[in-house]
C-alpha cells in the first residue's frame, strides 16, 4: 500500500513549503478493518519518546523502504547514522505516516499507551537500553492518537522522579510529534482523564 499526503508544512517561521509525502505501508494493512495499536510509552533516542505516533509511524511503514521514508531518507540510506536527517524532519515524516495509517482506518483505531519501565530508551535498544530512573505511571486509552500522546507527556513532565526522560524528550526535540500532529489536524491536545482502579 502506498499513500501520498499533501499540505502544507512550515519550515520556519519565515517560510512555508508544499510537500508531498510519499510512504509505503505494510502489504497486508489493507487485510483489516480495524487496528488495535499497543504501544510501549518511553524515551527514544531519536524522537525523544515513543508513543502510539512513533508506533503506528514506524511500524506500520514497509520493510527497508518505508522505514527509510519515515526517517526522511531516500533509497540510499547512509551508513552513517549521524547523517541522518533527525530532530524536526524526522518527526514531521513520522507524523505524515501515521497520518497514513490513522486515514485509513478511520474511526476504527484505538490507541493503547503503557507507562511502565520508562526508560530513556526504545525498546529497540535491547538489552543495552537503559534501565528506567522513574517509577511506573499506568495504562492510557484513547480513540485519538495527538490526546493520548499528549497525556503521556504530560504526565511524565508532572512526575517527580522524570529528570532522565525530560531531558530525552527536550533534547530531542521530542515536542514536535505533538505539535506537527496538532498542526496537521491529526487529533486534539484537549484531554480528559478519567482514573479507573
Amino acid at each position: 500500500m502506498r499513500c501520498q499526503r499533501f499540505g502544507k508544512r512550515k519550515l520556519s517561521a519565515a517560510k512555508a513549503v508544499i510537500f508531498s509525502v510519499d510512504v509505503t505501508m505494510g502489504g497486508h494493512m489493507t487485510d483489516y478493518d480495524s487496528m488495535i495499536v499497543l504501544t510501549h510509552f518511553k524515551g527514544h533516542y531519536m524522537g525523544g519518546f515513543g508513543g502510539s505516533m512513533k508506533n503506528i509511524a514506524i511500524g506500520c511503514a514497509s520493510g527497508h523502504i518505508g522505514k527509510a521514508q519515515v526517517h526522511g531518507l531516500g533509497v540510499e540510506v547512509p551508513e552513517d547514522f549521524q547523517k541522518w536527517p533527525v530532530k524536526e524532519v524526522f518527526m514531521e515524516c513520522m507524523c505524515d505516516s501515521a497520518r497514513a495509517t490513522c486515514d485509513y482506518f478511520g474511526k476504527h483505531i484505538i490507541f493503547l499507551n503503557v507507562m511502565r519501565r520508562l526508560s530513556v530508551d526504545c525498546d529497540c535498544a535491547g538489552v543495552t537500553a537503559a534501565e528506567p530512573t522513574m517509577n511506573d505511571i499506568g495504562i492510557c486509552a484513547s480513540t485519538d492518537i495527538l490526546a493520548i500522546d499528549q497525556a503521556c507527556v504530560d504526565m511524565v513532565y508532572n512526575a517527580s522522579d522524570s529528570a532522565d526522560l525530560k531531558e530525552r524528550i527536550e533534547t530531542r526535540v521530542g515536542m514536535r510529534q505533538l505539535s506537527a500532529m496538532a498542526e496537521s489536524g491529526l487529533g486534539n491536545t484537549q484531554y480528559e482523564l478519567i482514573e479507573i482502579d
